[in-house]
C-alpha cells in the first residue's frame, strides 16, 4: 500500500524527506553585481505588478480593500499612489464573500453569543445576506463590468495559478460566465473568479478581442515609453505560483498534478504541482516576463501553505526537532475533538511533502532571477516564503529544537510590536473587547491582515531600495534611506487589529458553526467553484 501511496509522490519530493528546511535568500542580487547604466528619464509606470490573491488584496474571504494592498501600499510610499490604477469591488464587501461583514452582522443581530435558540433565525440571516451578496454580483449592481480606457497597474487575480496568467483573458473569463442561475440551496457567486478578473484586465476600450493576458497587459505597459525607447516600466514585481499548491489547504487534499497540469479544464482536478511540472510553467512565465520592458523585476517566492493557521496542526510532534506535527485540520478542531476517522485533515507527512515541492517551487524561482542577472537583466529575489517562515509562529518560534540553523524571529515594526497583543500568526481571536490573539492572518485563515500586507510591502521596497528605486515625499522631494511603510496609518485602517468580530472567541465557535451551517471556507476559498 505505501508503495502504491508513493506511487503518486513526485520522486524529487521523495527524495527531499527527512532533508532540512530551504535556507532563505537574505540577498535580492543573489551577490551577482549588475552595472546600472544610464537610465535615461523615469518611465511612465513606476510600479507594475502581476499576481494572485497576495497581489489582489484579498483578505478574509474576499477582494474587497484593495486600496490596501501590498502593491497600493508601496505607491503610497513611492509618492504615486494617486496615479496607481487598481480594480475595485463595491457592494456586500467584496467578492466572493467577506466573513468578516457576515459575522458583523450576526454581531449586530444576536450579539457576542449565538444562543442555541437563536441558530435557525442566525441560520436564516445568514443565508440571505449569501443571497444578497449573490443577486448583487450576478444579476446586481455588480454584474456590470466597468468600461476603463487605461490598463490597470495592479494586474492580479485571485485564485489563478500559473497556467491561468499565461492563458486566461477577458474573453475566456466571460465565455465561462454565461447565465447565471439563482439556485436558493448554493447560493455562491458563480464564477466569481472569473468575474473579479473582468475587473482586472484590460476592457473593450483598450483590448477590444478581450484575449490580453496580465502578460501581454503587462508587456503593452511597457511600452508606453515617454521617449520611444528605455522601459515603460520602473519596477515589475511577479508574485506568482502560490495557487499551484495551495488548495492542499483550503481543501484538506492533496492530489498531485499529472497529465493535463497544463491545461485550463484539466487542471482543475490537482490541488498541488509536480515540481517539474510547475519549473515547466514557470519556465513560460519567465520567458514572457523577458518580454516587458521593465527597469527592475522582483520576483518572489511561494510561501509555505502549510503555515498559516487555516490548517492547525494537531497533537504532539512525533519528535524533538520535528517541524511537524501528527495531522492538520481546522483551526476550530482541538485536539481533544479531533478524530481523523471524522475530521478532514492531512497528515504530517503530507504537510512535509508539500512544503519540500514548495521549496522546489522556490528554487526554480531562484533559478531564474540568478540567470537573468548573469545575463545582463536587472532582477531580483524577495523571499517571501522566508519571511513567513520567520513570522511562523508554532513552527518555530514555540518550538526551539525545531529551528533550523539559519533561523531568526522577524522583528516587527515598532508600531506593530506596541500593538497588545504582539501580532502573531495564529488565528485571530476576540474577547469581546479587542484581539486576544493572532493579528497576522484574516479570517479566512491564508491571507494577511492589512498590517501584515504592509510587512510584505516594507520586504519589497528595500529590495526596491537597493534596485535604486527612488520613493519621494508628496511634494515630490526625494525621501532618504530607510523608507518605512507608514503602519500608523495603516493599523487605523486595520478593522480586524483595532475591533475583531466580538463574536470570534478563542473557540472560534461562530466560524465552526457557519463551515458546518453554510460550508462557508468552501463559498470563500475553493476559488475554482
Amino acid at each position: 500500500m505505501a508503495d502504491q501511496m508513493h506511487a503518486h509522490i513526485p520522486a524529487e519530493v521523495l527524495a527531499g524527506r527527512g532533508q532540512p528546511p530551504r535556507e532563505p535568500v537574505t540577498d535580492p542580487t543573489l551577490g551577482i553585481p549588475f552595472s546600472h547604466p544610464d537610465q535615461g528619464q523615469e518611465p511612465r509606470h513606476r510600479l507594475v505588478t502581476i499576481g494572485d490573491s497576495l497581489t489582489h488584496g484579498f483578505q478574509s474571504g474576499a477582494v474587497f480593500n484593495t486600496d490596501l494592498s501590498y502593491p497600493a501600499i508601496i505607491a503610497h510610499e513611492l509618492g504615486s499612489g494617486t496615479d496607481f490604477r487598481f480594480p475595485v469591488y463595491p457592494g456586500y464587501g467584496g467578492l466572493p464573500v467577506n466573513i468578516e461583514l457576515l459575522l458583523r452582522e450576526l454581531q449586530e443581530r444576536f450579539g457576542k453569543d449565538l444562543d442555541w435558540w437563536e441558530v435557525p433565525l442566525a441560520l436564516f440571516h445568514a443565508r440571505r445576506f449569501l443571497d444578497e451578496v449573490e443577486d448583487y454580483w450576478e444579476r446586481g449592481p455588480g454584474s456590470v463590468v466597468p468600461q476603463i480606457n487605461a490598463i490597470n497597474h495592479n494586474l492580479a487575480v485571485y485564485g489563478w495559478d500559473l497556467r491561468d496568467v499565461l492563458e486566461k483573458s477577458a474573453k475566456i473569463c466571460q465565455d465561462a460566465i454565461a447565465t447565471p442561475t439563482d439556485n436558493l440551496l448554493r447560493q455562491t457567486v458563480e464564477n466569481n473568479g472569473d468575474r473579479a478578473a473582468l475587473r482586472v484586465l484590460p476592457s473593450a476600450g483598450v483590448d477590444r478581442g478581450g484575449t490580453m493576458t496580465l502578460l501581454s497587459a503587462a508587456r503593452r505597459l511597457g511600452e508606453d515609453r515617454p521617449d520611444g525607447g528605455g522601459h515603460g516600466i520602473e519596477t515589475l514585481i511577479v508574485f506568482l505560483g502560490a495557487n499551484n499548491a495551495l488548495q492542499t489547504v483550503t481543501q484538506l487534499k492533496v492530489e498531485w498534478s499529472g497529465e493535463g497540469y497544463d491545461d485550463l479544464e484539466r487542471k482543475k482536478a490537482y490541488t498541488v504541482w509536480d515540481p517539474s511540472h510547475f519549473k515547466e510553467e514557470l519556465r513560460h512565465i519567465a520567458a514572457q516576463v523577458r518580454q516587458i520592458a521593465a527597469r527592475h523585476v522582483i520576483w518572489c517566492t511561494v510561501p509555505h501553505v502549510t503555515i498559516p493557521p487555516l490548517a492547525r496542526g494537531i497533537g504532539a510532534k512525533s519528535a524533538p526537532g520535528s517541524r511537524y506535527f501528527p495531522y492538520y485540520t481546522r483551526p476550530w478542531i482541538d485536539d481533544d475533538t479531533f478524530n481523523p476517522f471524522l475530521h478532514p485533515h492531512l497528515t504530517g507527512q503530507q504537510a512535509e511533502d508539500i512544503d519540500r515541492a514548495i521549496d522546489l517551487y522556490n528554487e526554480a524561482i531562484t533559478d531564474q532571477v540568478r540567470t537573468a542577472r548573469t545575463t545582463g537583466a536587472d532582477w531580483f529575489l524577495m523571499d517571501t516564503a522566508g519571511l513567513l517562515d520567520r513570522l511562523a509562529s508554532r513552527r518555530y518560534m514555540k518550538d526551539m529544537t525545531a529551528r533550523p540553523p539559519w533561523w531568526r524571529p522577524y522583528r516587527l515594526p515598532p508600531q506593530l510590536k506596541a500593538l497588545a497583543p504582539e501580532p502573531n500568526s495564529h488565528f485571530i481571536t476576540s474577547d469581546g473587547a479587542g484581539r486576544t490573539d493572532g493579528g497576522l492572518f484574516s479570517l479566512d485563515g491564508v491571507h494577511p491582515t492589512t498590517i501584515a500586507y504592509g510587512i510584505v510591502a516594507q520586504e519589497l521596497i528595500n529590495v526596491m531600495l537597493t534596485a535604486g528605486v527612488q520613493f519621494r515625499h508628496s511634494d515630490g522631494s526625494v525621501r532618504t534611506a530607510p523608507v518605512t511603510v507608514d503602519f500608523d496609518r495603516l493599523i487605523r485602517r486595520d478593522t480586524l487589529v483595532n475591533q475583531p468580530p466580538a463574536n470570534l472567541d478563542s473557540t472560534l465557535n461562530i466560524l465552526a458553526w457557519a463551515q458546518a451551517s453554510l460550508g462557508l471556507l468552501k463559498r470563500a476559498l475553493y476559488f475554482r467553484v
